[in-house]
């Protein structure tokens, strides 16, 4: 891989992990997706801080958990749902360009669209596996 390329994915993971942990102490900020890009960018740039992510012992859980299929908990579904509407509504509400507003809101129905329709839901996949063959799922 070239150098340029692994400061870049190393920088981005650091960069995901730091608003992670801004995530876990402000309500409007989402934790768990800025986590799962770190672990992503440090699993192409550095094993050893992909390993430290892993090893956290509230956010390690879910990665391993998102990476086995698993996908994300309904209410993570539904919360991070809602704060895009949220975001939505007071972006369009604030941008004085019509053609902006209609970028933002075409953009954030893309994104509800992805969360609700393509990241799987942890309640509906357990539904459906052997419960003989499901990893250690955090709390």
């Amino acid at each position: 891989m070239y150098p340029a390329m692994r400061l870049l994915r190393l920088g981005s993971g650091l960069l995901c992990t730091g608003l992670g942990f801004l995530g876990i102490v402000l309500p409007v900020l989402p934790a768990t997706p800025f986590f799962l890009l770190a672990a992503y960018f440090f699993a192409r740039s550095s094993p050893r801080l992909e390993q430290w992510l892993l090893d956290l012992p509230r956010i390690g859980p879910s990665i391993r958990a998102y990476r086995a299929g698993l996908g994300i908990p309904r209410r993570t579904k539904w919360w991070a749902t809602a704060i895009i509407v949220v975001s939505i509504l007071l972006s369009a509400w604030r941008l004085p360009v019509p053609a902006a507003r209609v970028l933002v809101i075409v953009l954030g129905a893309i994104g509800i669209w992805y969360i609700l329709r393509r990241v799987p839901t942890r309640e509906d996949v357990l539904a459906r596996r052997d419960p003989n063959d499901l990893p250690d799922l955090p709390g």
